[in-house]
């Protein structure tokens, strides 16, 4: 399960296929420098996203629900 607490270099790490959902709410991550100590709940905080919706959706990815 993808929680607010990892970073989002932790998440993109588990597997590319997560790199669809940053690209879906206009996070370029994988080639940012703050990936690596920024959380998920920082990021959204920091570029206004809905940070429920943002797990629900890496989280229905991890499960191959999409």
């Amino acid at each position: 399960m993808i929680t607010k607490e990892m970073t989002v270099s932790e998440v993109l790490s588990m597997d590319e296929k997560y790199e669809k959902i940053f690209e879906k709410y206009f996070l370029t991550c994988a080639g940012c420098p703050g990936a690596e100590n920024e959380t998920l709940m920082q990021a959204a905080e920091g570029h206004g996203i809905d940070l429920a919706q943002l797990l629900e959706d890496l989280n229905r990815e991890d499960r191959n629900e999409f």
